[in-house]
């Protein structure tokens, strides 16, 4: 049975930590025994350990510890990877301001990943985000990802 590839955006790594909304710490924690387990093959970008590098000393240290202790491989956000998120946000999938979302699931999607996990109830985990970005993948040729959070992934696995 070929295990899904997932990846995580900063969103999951930050909710390992979290304190205070217990279900998603707990869904979060779950998904990383499920990865630990190798039900998953996880992976992040260079983007989340550019956006973990903008947290605070200590957070910092307990995110770069956790992408460490679990070997998370790295994707490279390549001209490609851009060039996919310009076309999301010029179909206005993801709102200018933030841009990283686009960027995030371009970053997935290029590297054929089969779901990218977030928190991001906001922008990404909407039921128009994940037809317009199916949309676009299609019409560009990559294939369709989903986008859903930890609980979802390992609820429906």
């Amino acid at each position: 049975m070929r295990r899904f590839q997932i990846y995580l955006d900063t969103s999951v790594l930050n909710f390992f930590f979290e304190r205070e909304d217990l279900e998603k710490v707990n869904s979060t924690r779950e998904l990383f025994q499920e990865i630990r387990r190798g039900k998953f093959l996880a992976y992040i970008s260079d983007l989340v350990l550019r956006e973990i590098d903008k947290a605070s000393a200590g957070k910092k240290l307990n995110l770069l510890s956790l992408v460490r202790s679990y070997d998370l491989p790295i994707l490279e956000l390549t001209p490609e990877c851009l060039l996919l998120a310009e076309k999301y946000m010029a179909r206005k999938i993801f709102p200018v301001k933030y841009r990283d979302d686009g960027l995030h699931v371009a970053a997935a999607a290029v590297h054929r990943m089969d779901i990218v996990v977030t928190w991001n109830l906001r922008h990404m985990v909407k039921i128009r985000t994940k037809r317009e970005v199916k949309a676009v993948n299609l019409f560009e040729g990559y294939p369709e990802i989903e986008i859903c959070t930890p609980l979802e992934v390992i609820e429906n696995d």
